[in-house]
């Protein structure tokens, strides 16, 4: 039997550390918490003073604890090895209490990476269970209990079975709906633009026009365009002043949890809750096969900090200079400021060796992991080169005094973008137009000169990685918390994903009326912040949890009392379809689910029958020429076309058909959504136009 019993979370991990340590250790896995809670009841004592926590053995983990309980005895000493957070530090700390391990000792080990040198070090530094971090942990869980097992049986009773209330998914929810407000309530404002095309030595560049006598001017009217147009005479313009400066870029920072959620969502097109899983596995190990076994690839995910540590940082110089040169390398340059906010108890997330190379994880890893994988170490070693360097020319060409500016711009050294470059929220390339040679005095011709008329644009609708960027800056949640937080508003039909963006359902709506009437401090953001930061200072032992949480229920009672008296019940009814269940002849009806509406039988429970909702797009099926292509939505929520006679007909199609055939080959055209630009492709033949946007 082996002298030392460590207990993780997960078997992977076990099976990576155990191999790590040698035959004196063996590794265990707890698979998560074994003590939580009770799910049939609150669990709080909110009648004591100290909120006494009632936690029981989790259903099903009675095996687990078992098993753990009987190495325990055998071994020599036990150590517990969960994850290097909070909710780490309680998993152990629950361990501790169940297995008889006294607290006080030296048994807690934490590694942020899972690497052989990380894992050893961290033996040889055990240290006692952090109790800052448990109470900061426990005082979390206490929160959400008084908040979910109070309000949500309110709002069974009064609104609908089903439905939950918490505090971070409620401040998501009320962002969500306040957007959609603001979009409505918008009111579009006319404004006008004048794009000039000039030529000069037979190449082409565009202008803007600027404003009059050197003073910027707005379009507001087409009256405002006529003036301009009016005082210009023929199409010459001189060049009266070119400037020419050279800027750096910077590169993007290493990723923490919040960047990696969004930089995934805009550049490989991952959900959030993907994101966590993926990165989760390539934290716990991959068996990367031979002499190698299996090693985790990526440092802990769970991240608010940007901080390097010295030895990965210079791992990372030292190739890139070998890979790329000494100009490309930035050097010992100082450290990334701590955010403001940020609990910074880990390094960012990097990979766990720099010279493991995306290309040759490529065979060994699954699509999804290998593009997330590449994303991290490539703005990880980017974000330790040096900066881009950028040539930029402005150039101020005038007729009658009406003033056009072209801008351009050229790489004149790339610099860290060589590697990698930083996505942004509304997916423009970052294009650089370089202009031909001009200098002061030259003459140029304007080959065109087009007024266009705008409208303001509403703020758009939040997408992931807007939502998730927006809670940050708010402070409102924490690293390991968005995805969850994303995941159970769209479970609980608050919200649905259209074209990857929020929209908030009648239920969010009339929930969030409600909460908003009797709870106005549980979706109040500075009241959210600011228990956010008192979780903060509990960790760092700086405040008492208990006081916390007495603060906290001293005023929400009183609201409860009244929201149980005052709340009137609500009575949502099922939106009526305007045809008949085929089953048994009833009215069918529009219902929410877990994953959007869908068509339902009036005559439930007595009959069952549940339909998708197809929305037709007024195109015939190309395959069986009978039925109508219709709008459909996978389990995923993602969006497809099909064909509305299947099983009949298994015509499917991930982009929306176009009705008009291609003018080439006759075959069916379909909108192709790229990043660079939206396109009508063909599916027979290399045609392609311009989508034309409404």
């Amino acid at each position: 039997m082996a002298d030392y019993l460590v207990i993780v979370e997960s078997p992977a991990k076990a099976k990576t550390i155990e191999r790590y340590l040698g035959k004196k250790y063996k590794v265990k896995a707890s698979l998560g918490h074994v003590r939580d809670l009770p799910k049939s009841q609150m669990g709080v004592d909110v009648e004591e003073e100290d909120f006494n926590p009632k936690y029981i053995t989790i259903r099903g983990k009675g095996p687990v604890l078992k098993e753990l309980k009987t190495a325990a005895k055998k071994a020599k000493k036990v150590y517990l090895a969960a994850d290097p957070d909070r909710e780490g530090e309680a998993i152990a700390w629950h361990l501790a209490h169940s297995l008889n391990i006294d607290e006080d000792s030296e048994c807690r080990v934490v590694f942020n990476e899972i690497t052989k040198d990380a894992v050893k070090d961290s033996f040889k530094n055990p240290r006692t269970i952090n109790n800052d971090l448990v109470r900061a942990q426990q005082a979390r869980r206490i929160l959400d209990r008084l908040v979910g097992y109070n309000i949500s049986p309110i709002l069974w009773k009064k609104v609908k079975k089903g439905l939950s209330a918490g505090r971070v998914q409620s401040v998501a929810v009320k962002l969500i709906i306040d957007r959609e407000n603001e979009i409505n309530n918008f009111t579009p404002e006319e404004y006008w633009s004048i794009e000039a095309e000039f030529m000069k030595n037979q190449e082409m560049f565009e202008g803007s026009f600027y404003g009059i006598d050197g003073k910027k001017q707005k379009l507001s009217t087409k009256e405002d365009v006529d003036a301009v147009t009016e005082r210009m005479k023929g199409k010459s313009f001189e060049i009266q002043k070119v400037n020419k400066r050279e800027r750096k870029r910077n590169p993007a920072s290493p990723f923490t949890t919040s960047s990696l959620q969004q930089e995934a969502a805009r550049k490989l097109n991952f959900r959030a809750k993907k994101t966590m899983m993926l990165a989760q596995q390539l934290y716990e190990g991959v068996d990367l096969g031979g002499k190698q076994g299996t090693a985790g690839l990526i440092t802990y995910m769970r991240t608010d900090s940007t901080r390097i540590s010295d030895t990965a940082k210079t791992e990372a110089l030292n190739y890139i200079v070998e890979e790329f040169g000494e100009e490309y390398s930035a050097g010992k340059k100082a450290d990334e400021k701590k955010k403001e906010g940020a609990q910074d108890a880990h390094e960012a997330i990097r990979p766990t060796s720099t010279l493991r190379e995306p290309s040759s994880l490529k065979k060994i890893l699954s699509r999804d992991q290998h593009r997330l994988y590449k994303l991290i170490w490539e703005r990880f070693v980017a974000s330790q080169m040096s900066a881009a360097i950028m040539d930029t020319m402005t150039v101020h060409l005038y007729n009658e005094g009406v003033e056009f500016r072209a801008t351009g711009s050229e790489v004149k050294f790339k610099g860290f973008m060589k590697v990698y470059v930083e996505s942004k929220d509304d997916n423009k390339d970052d294009k650089n137009k370089q202009l031909p040679r001009l200098e002061e005095g030259m003459e140029v011709e304007a080959k065109s000169i087009e007024p266009n008329q705008h409208f303001t644009q509403p703020p758009p609708r939040y997408t992931e990685a807007r939502l998730v960027r927006t809670l940050e800056e708010l402070g409102i949640g924490r690293p390991s918390t968005f995805a969850p937080t994303l995941d159970t508003i769209q479970r609980r039909g608050y919200v649905s994903l259209d074209n990857k963006r929020f929209i908030p359902t009648e239920l969010g709506e009339i929930v969030l009326e409600q909460l908003l009437t009797y709870f106005p401090e549980i979706l109040d953001v500075e009241f959210t912040r600011k228990m956010e930061d008192d979780l903060d200072h509990i960790e760092d032992g700086e405040q008492d949890w208990i006081q916390v949480l007495r603060e906290f229920y001293d005023g929400f009672e009183p609201r409860l009392k009244k929201a149980e008296k005052e709340m009137e019940e609500i009575e949502i009814k099922d939106e009526p379809a305007g045809i008949t269940c085929e089953k048994c002849g009833h009215e069918m009806v529009y219902k929410m689910g877990r994953y959007g509406q869908f068509l339902a039988c009036s005559n439930f429970p007595e009959c069952r029958n549940t339909k998708p909702i197809l929305k037709k797009i007024d195109v015939t099926c190309p395959k069986c020429q009978q039925g109508e292509i219709v709008e459909r939505k996978s389990k995923k929520n993602r969006k497809f076309f099909g064909c509305e006679r299947y099983p009949d007909c298994d015509f499917i199609s991930w982009d929306k058909p176009i009705s008009r055939p291609c003018p080439k080959c006759e075959s069916l055209l379909v909108e192709k959504r790229l990043k660079k630009g939206n396109q009508i492709q063909c599916t027979g033949c290399d045609y392609k136009e311009e989508l034309q946007e409404k």
